[in-house]
């Protein structure tokens, strides 16, 4: 996808779905802290705290390159 062209919509779109996935991770997070013993979902824990840093990269590309849309026009 190097070099591919995204119109505004389709950034803004993604820009949704990736908030929407970062809260969702971000209460999995929560749930999984609160149980009795989290120290046995540590792995789960670390993968989703590993994804929502990812998300939040993702996230601020995305602005980046739709703020960088906003300033050509």
């Amino acid at each position: 996808m190097e070099g591919a062209e995204f119109s505004k919509e389709d950034l803004t779109e993604a820009k949704r779905q990736i908030a929407s996935t970062l809260h969702k991770l971000r209460e999995a997070v929560k749930t999984l802290r609160a149980k009795a013993e989290p120290a046995r979902y540590r792995s789960q824990i670390t993968l989703a705290e590993n994804r929502i840093r990812a998300f939040e990269i993702a996230e601020c590309l995305l602005e980046k390159e739709l703020h960088s849309k906003n300033s050509h026009l």
